[in-house]
């Protein structure tokens, strides 16, 4: 079975309504002019191409992904 092949449609996960409470997906705004979208789940980064980066953001941001100025994980 192969997966999508657009950068940006592989990401589509992240931008979906999450199922519980809590979002798994989180915009983190780890220092200034960077965001990053971090993994709840596994406590790291995901893993986005930076040509898709921009594309990804705009739409967690449409969809209402929360975002955070502080580090949204767990301790390590």
């Amino acid at each position: 079975m192969n997966g999508p092949t657009d950068p940006v449609e592989r990401h589509s996960a992240l931008w979906q309504v999450p199922e519980g409470d809590v979002s798994r997906w989180v915009i983190w705004h780890a220092a200034e002019g960077e965001d990053i979208v971090f993994d709840r789940e596994f406590n790291i980064p995901a893993d986005v191409e930076d040509a898709a980066l921009a594309e990804v953001l705009h739409r967690m941001r449409e969809a209402g992904v929360p975002e955070s100025d502080d580090y949204p994980g767990r301790p390590c």
